[in-house]
């Protein structure tokens, strides 16, 4: 894709895999080179805006936006760095849904690199296992550190709970607001994005509901 398309385009979305969109060979580097690397591709942009890299402020921050990149904010694409979750058996025989809401989500937009900040509510009704209560923040946190795009954040969440909990009766939604939206391009800062992804009994309109009710 050329520059003329991608102007074209602008800031519409492309709809894409479910999966993000990883190279075969992502994970043959190890992470101190990747943050190696990063830095000198770094340091070259910043010489190319103009600044001064033997200023004291800036010239460990080649290395810092690197690590940033490697080791907190986009963690999760590493499929080592996965949450490792048990789950229990369901001792106290409890059938009705289990929802864990307003679980603080920070991710960044794969389109300019810009920060998603917002909440997820998720649910799920316990299929003879239950799971840690932080596990699900913990899930939550693992797909929101990729670069995203937030109906994909959204399905992958949703997906893992499924698996992991071996049910379908799962739900999650998400709450965002996007600063490729109010910091730069329109700058509307008074919306926010909200997705939504429903399964099994939350496809019923009553369990729907009584989910979205607990949510508020």
């Amino acid at each position: 894709m050329d520059w003329e398309q991608i102007e074209s385009i602008g800031d519409e979305h492309i709809p894409g895999s479910a999966d993000t969109p990883l190279r075969d060979d992502a994970f043959e580097m190890d992470d101190n080179t990747k943050i190696e690397q990063i830095a000198a591709h770094f340091k070259e942009i910043m010489h190319i805006m103009g600044l001064d890299l033997n200023d004291d402020s800036l010239k460990g921050t080649p290395h810092r936006v690197a690590k940033m990149y490697i080791k907190e904010i986009f963690s999760g694409l590493n499929p080592a760095n996965k949450p490792d979750v048990k789950l229990f058996e369901n001792k106290y025989q409890y059938k009705e849904m289990l929802v864990e809401k307003d679980i603080e989500l920070y991710s960044n937009c794969e389109h300019h690199f810009v920060p998603i900040i917002g909440k997820a509510h998720v649910a799920y009704v316990p299929n003879g296992k239950v799971v840690g209560l932080s596990k699900l923040n913990r899930i939550v946190q693992y797909y929101a550190k990729r670069p995203q795009v937030q109906e994909r954040l959204n399905i992958q969440i949703a997906n893992e709970l499924k698996q992991l909990l071996e049910t379908e009766d799962v739900a999650v939604v998400i709450e965002a607001t996007h600063l490729c939206v109010s910091s730069r391009g329109i700058k509307d800062t008074s919306s926010s994005t909200v997705t939504a992804s429903y399964h099994g009994v939350f496809q019923q309109e009553a369990k729907k509901n009584e989910f979205l009710n607990y949510t508020k």
